[in-house]
């Protein structure tokens, strides 16, 4: 998927529509290191962002949590549903349009979110949308006590450092974890609700059960999966 530009907003296999083609979308889910893999099929999963829909799908149909995603703009949600196999709206996996930043202040959404996955690129991808202290404050309110929020990060090494101050800042510093980047310059950050440092052993335990079950590559993310120090 192309928004008028060259950056690349999504893609899918045609012949495995819910796989997920690129390294940074499979670390999005680095979250499933901090819960028991025989729950996450009845966490609530909430994505800011559509692109190719690749991560609604994907907690969707094979992870089968409950999942909603908001988008802003509705050209994404029609080639999503006409291109990229994206269901229709049903009780368990809602698309919302609407204005991430207004719509995750809803009440409902209040300390009910499981696994908030965070990708809010415009067209030219040069730094997220929404990327303010008060923004990242409100997406910890959604969390639940042991939610996790992943957010892609994109851009120049002087943005992403101050996107990792304000996230600190509005979740705390004890709470945030990063990847290096990837080669087309990605890095995802994951921030807590309730800081949890779980030894490599349990890592190492957990990540082989994700591999195994889901078929994503959780043992190569503990490798450079660290607490981020500020």
């Amino acid at each position: 998927m192309h928004l008028e530009t060259e950056w690349i907003q999504g893609s899918m296999r045609i012949d495995d529509p819910n796989a997920l083609v690129h390294e940074y979308i499979q670390r999005m889910f680095a979250w499933m290191l901090f819960v028991e893999p025989d729950k996450v099929p009845g966490l609530q999963a909430l994505q800011l962002g559509l692109g190719a829909g690749s991560l609604t799908k994907f907690c969707h149909k094979v992870l089968r949590m409950p999942t909603t995603a908001i988008e802003l703009n509705p050209q994404v949600i029609a080639a999503c549903r006409g291109w990229f196999k994206l269901p229709a709206n049903t009780k368990r996996m809602q698309v919302v349009l609407g204005n991430a930043a207004e719509e995750i202040r809803q009440v409902h959404w209040l300390a009910s979110v499981d696994a908030l996955q965070v990708d809010l690129y415009d067209a030219q991808a040069a730094a997220p949308v929404l990327d303010s202290e008060a923004f990242y404050a409100d997406c910890r309110a959604t969390l639940t006590e042991h939610g996790c929020m992943t957010v892609n990060l994109f851009g120049r090494s002087s943005s992403y450092q101050l996107s990792l101050q304000k996230m600190a800042k509005a979740f705390g510093s004890d709470t945030l974890w990063a990847f290096k980047a990837t080669r087309e310059g990605n890095t995802v950050v994951l921030a807590q609700r309730t800081p949890q440092q779980p030894n490599r052993k349990l890592l190492v335990q957990r990540a082989e059960l994700i591999q195994a079950r889901w078929a994503l590559p959780a043992l190569k993310w503990i490798k450079g999966f660290k607490p981020v120090d500020l």
